[in-house]
């Protein structure tokens, strides 16, 4: 911890808890990772004109990217516990920064899978869901809910931000502007962290958010975070709510990223409305799940997270069930899926983290939601294949959004039946 870090907790705590200041500097390192994980969207027509490359070639590169950002959070959350969370983000917005600058000197595939697919990859696993579980579990005892959700929301927030500017700048500028800003950008984030981000709240002589005991450091783990991220993941699985958590975070990958996230621009295409148009939906989407899930958060430190979850799924399972009908009815029918949609499309995270710190207790629990998001990710990317699939043999996609919302609802249910406060933790650092 540096000195001036010091000073400014000093300064700011009459004022408010030092711990806002630390979910500011996450929201911003999330923000960026947000960004750049966008950032291939706006790349591959661009790749495929100046190298000739074909989709699938650059696809696969997309999918080793999504791949490590699913898998690589528990293994990321019990770095930090080792080596700490400054060190560990630091290493990680290095990784993002190198990748996307040198990706602008690639010329053959292997480049490409080099920098964007392992490096850019496993900079943004870093940053991600897990670092916001592992933040909030640190820094707060109470309103863990709303804490949570700014930084979720974070997610919504760097596409709204990002994607409209890198669009225009691959048009007027190339690709490789692109890349040039947000290797920039992660760059910029780098001295926030090292001046703004303690390691703990006892690290600047503080407690916990809302923490009425002693100050207590528990310091840093001795162990390899490998050992320490599958014992976490060996004594979970153990436990009938890790399976519960699991499969509902599968089907909220399942009905989010993997389906509206990749395929309702297509979707759209097949009932004669334009790529500008339908982004346009996606952004509007973008903006109700900044509010949605920022609700979320503070509903969470509130209400039943199980009650919260079976409404969420539910309300999204109707919604997807919906929207091929949603197309007959002009321009309402989209407008009220967009609401409903929007305002649930990763509400669910909030009240997960809750239930997962209430099950596996505090320690533990960033390490085995970390686990519990390669769940998220498996379940986009059957999304993705069985849609594609279907779309293929079918000629549309209604089937695939039945399937999808039947599969919401299935997740509703399955949801109440956590425990919830189970009275056991997983051993995760010793």
């Amino acid at each position: 911890m540096t000195k001036f870090t010091q000073s400014l907790a000093n300064a700011v705590t009459p004022r408010f808890h030092y711990a806002w200041v630390v979910v500011g500097v996450i929201f911003l390192v999330l923000l960026c990772s947000a960004g750049i994980r966008a950032t291939p969207s706006v790349m591959i027509l661009p790749l495929e004109q100046e190298f000739g490359w074909n989709r699938s070639t650059i696809s696969v590169v997309i999918s080793v990217n999504i791949a490590l950002y699913g898998l690589i959070g528990p293994f990321s959350a019990a770095a930090m516990q080792r080596f700490g969370i400054r060190r560990v983000v630091l290493a990680a917005l290095v990784l993002l920064a190198s990748g996307t600058a040198l990706s602008t000197l690639m010329h053959m595939p292997w480049h490409m899978l080099l920098s964007w697919g392992l490096l850019v990859g496993a900079g943004t696993g870093v940053a991600a869901n897990t670092l916001g579980a592992t933040i909030v579990s640190r820094w707060f005892e109470t309103r863990r809910g709303l804490a949570m959700g700014l930084l979720t929301a974070s997610a919504a927030t760097g596409q709204m931000v990002f994607l409209p500017l890198m669009a225009a700048m691959v048009g007027s500028y190339g690709w490789r502007s692109v890349a040039f800003l947000v290797s920039a950008v992660a760059l910029l984030a780098i001295p926030l962290v090292w001046l703004l981000l303690p390691e703990s709240p006892a690290a600047i002589g503080q407690k916990m958010l809302g923490q009425t005991s002693e100050i207590k450091d528990e310091g840093l783990s001795r162990r390899n975070p490998l050992f320490i991220a599958l014992d976490a993941l060996r004594t979970s699985v153990r436990m009938p709510d890790f399976w519960l958590l699991f499969a509902s975070f599968f089907v909220c990958g399942l009905s989010t990223n993997g389906y509206i996230g990749t395929q309702f621009i297509a979707m759209c295409n097949d009932y004669g409305i334009n790529e500008v148009s339908s982004a346009s939906i996606l952004a509007a989407m973008g903006m109700l799940d900044l509010v949605g899930t920022t609700l979320s958060g503070w509903l969470s430190d509130r209400y039943n997270p199980r009650v919260l979850l079976f409404w969420y799924y539910g309300l999204r399972g109707l919604a997807l069930i919906f929207l091929p009908y949603a197309f007959g009815l002009q321009y309402y029918g989209l407008t009220i899926f967009a609401i409903f949609y929007g305002l649930d499309w990763i509400a669910t995270v909030p009240p997960t983290v809750r239930l997962a710190n209430d099950v596996f207790g505090r320690l533990a629990a960033p390490i085995v939601f970390g686990w519990i998001v390669a769940g998220h990710q498996l379940g986009a990317a059957t999304a993705t294949t069985l849609a594609g699939y279907l779309r293929a043999s079918l000629g549309n996609y209604t089937l695939s959004s039945i399937l999808m919302g039947v599969a919401c609802l299935v997740g509703a249910v399955l949801v109440l039946r956590i425990k919830g406060k189970a009275g056991g933790a997983v051993a995760a650092v010793a």
